[in-house]
């Protein structure tokens, strides 16, 4: 496996020489993990900074009554972790695999001491924590305040606009979805996300079949 090939992928690090990235390289180790395997729990976060090379990961945490919601989806070039210097705010979630995914990890005290010496990727790395930061309020705001029609098509877009694949008139996302897997999105039970799914096919705005959703290009300009 080329872990040099790999560094040099990451969007992060566009604007690093290649002896720095060789620099990297050298303090990198790159894991492959199964799909369904959990690699965090909130009792136990992971220390440093990672990145998503190949693969999709799911950030999900529990409510009071033990149901699962999901935070976010993470998939290739996206990262999480901490560190003394950031926090990307995944400490507190529990990650699991959706697929096999290659995940790169950057150990803590070498990782700081490079970006001390490099401004122009601490920047960079701000940037992305601030996106994060609003996509998270805005996940927020869509659980708390609206109904679950309104929640369950918010999900569809985003996961649409992520992953989706052109086809026709609709928009395939290019990601294995259960009714129960969506329920755990939006917060809610499996029976009130099929109703709801179950209305929308009738409308003829999405086509469900095989774990796979279809949204038509109306929705996404709403």
């Amino acid at each position: 496996m080329n872990k040099l090939w790999y560094l040099s992928q990451i969007k992060l690090f566009d604007s690093l020489s290649k002896e720095e990235i060789q620099y990297m390289h050298d303090f990198t180790t790159m894991t492959t993990y199964s799909k369904g395997t959990l690699i965090q729990r909130p009792d136990n976060p992971l220390k440093g900074l990672y990145f998503v090379k190949t693969g999709k990961l799911r950030l999900y945490a529990l409510h009071e009554t033990g149901k699962e919601y999901t935070i976010g989806i993470l998939q290739k070039g996206n990262s999480f972790g901490s560190t003394n210097l950031f926090d990307l705010g995944t400490n507190n979630a529990y990650i699991e695999t959706l697929e096999e995914s290659l995940v790169c990890h950057f150990e803590n005290q070498q990782l700081e001491e490079f970006l001390i010496n490099r401004p122009q990727l601490m920047l960079a790395i701000i940037k992305t924590l601030g996106k994060k930061i609003e996509g998270q309020q805005e996940m927020l705001e869509e659980l708390a305040f609206y109904d679950l029609r309104h929640r369950v098509l918010f999900w569809l877009k985003k996961l649409s606009s992520e992953f989706g694949i052109e086809e026709g008139e609709y928009y395939i996302i290019d990601l294995p979805l259960s009714h129960q897997d969506l329920a755990n999105m939006v917060g809610a039970t499996r029976e009130g996300v099929s109703g709801i799914l179950s209305t929308l096919s009738k409308e003829g705005l999405i086509i469900t079949a095989r774990k796979r959703i279809r949204l038509h290009r109306s929705l996404l300009m709403k």
